[in-house]
Formats: structure tokens, sequence, C-alpha cells
């Protein structure tokens, strides 16, 4: 949209393009990541039965409730709390390299680029945060 000129179009007939850009787009990343989440640890669980049942057979009742006899739900919040942090930085980066891309359709591979790079660092940095704020709180 910014080498199409369609963000200075947007400003041009007085429209908010954060509003209608930027703050829809984070808050999709937001709340859809601890979904995308949700379902591949759902996807997880089924393969791990599925590979079970490839040396025997077990029944997919059994394998859950043996599978989360183990598991109580403190162990599942910190996980699903960062997965909101992690689709809010994706996100703000996201909005952020492709909002201040340059002209040309190369420099929307660069943001593009750029972009990932950056919302990996920073999705390991706020985990590494996070994981140190989850362990004051568990001890």
């Amino acid at each position: 949209m910014k080498v199409t000129e369609q963000i200075e179009a947007m400003e041009v007939s007085s429209t908010n393009p954060i509003r209608f850009l930027v703050v829809t787009r984070v808050l999709a990343a937001t709340f859809m990541i601890p979904l995308l989440i949700l379902y591949a640890d759902t996807l997880g669980l089924f393969g791990s039965w599925v590979g079970a049942n490839i040396k025997g057979d077990v029944i997919l009742t059994l394998f859950f409730s043996q599978a989360f006899f183990h598991i109580d739900f403190v162990d599942f919040l910190p996980a699903v709390i960062k997965s909101f942090f992690f689709g809010a930085v994706i996100g703000f980066v996201g909005c952020y390299k492709g909002y201040h891309a340059g002209r040309g359709t190369e420099s929307v591979g660069i943001a593009a680029n750029s972009a990932v790079v950056l919302a990996s660092l920073l999705v390991l940095i706020v985990d590494m945060v996070a994981v140190q704020i989850t362990d004051m709180l568990v001890k």
C-alpha cells in the first residue's frame, strides 16, 4: 500500500491509516496467534497418538487420559498468555516495517525480510523475559 500510494491517499482524504490499517492488523495478530498455537498443540497431540499407534494399539481416550494426567492447568497458562504477547509483537513489527517501507518493490522485500528477522528476535526476547517472570511467580 505504501508503494501504490494508498496510505497517502487515505491521509489526503482525512482517514487515519493507523486506525484502519495498523490497529486492525495488530489486534488480528494478537488474537489469532494464540488460536493457531492451540490448533498446533492439538494437532501435535493427535500426531503423538498416531505415532504411539504405529508400534502398538492405544485407545484414544486412554492416550489422552494418561497424557493429561501428568499435566496441570498451570503448565498451559504461561504459554497461552505468552502467545498473546507474541502476536502483538509480530503485528506491531510487521505494521511498523510495512508502514515505513520505501517507495519501490525492492524496498517491500527488504522491509518484509527485516520484519521477519526483527519479529523473530523480539519474540525470543519477550519469551526470555516471560520465562523469568513466570519463574519468579512460581517460586
